[in-house]
């Protein structure tokens, strides 16, 4: 999908100072938020953006300030998990 935004030539200079590449930067930006919002999945970000590794992925998303999905449950399922792995190294 192709989209297009008129912006005043004169804002568009200020904003080209300030982030370079609008169209790179407007991407940026719609990914970050959907990541954020959880409508696409980390992975999606990298192939929106053309990032080629999970660390890259992970750079951008901490410099938008869109962090990892991570839940009390998640953490929960962590710990037990971990409890889990434990136990059964105890057994060998």
């Amino acid at each position: 999908m192709q989209i297009t935004i008129d912006i005043p030539d004169k804002i568009a200079d200020r904003m080209s100072a300030k982030w370079g590449n609008l169209e790179k930067r407007a991407l940026e930006i719609l990914a970050a938020e959907a990541y954020r919002g959880e409508v696409i999945s980390a992975a999606e970000v990298g192939w929106m953006l053309k990032l080629s590794t999970r660390l890259q992925v992970d750079g951008f998303l901490k410099q938008e300030k869109a962090y990892l999905h991570y839940t009390e449950a998640d953490l929960e399922q962590d710990i037990q998990t971990m409890r889990s792995l434990r136990a059964k190294e105890g057994a060998f």
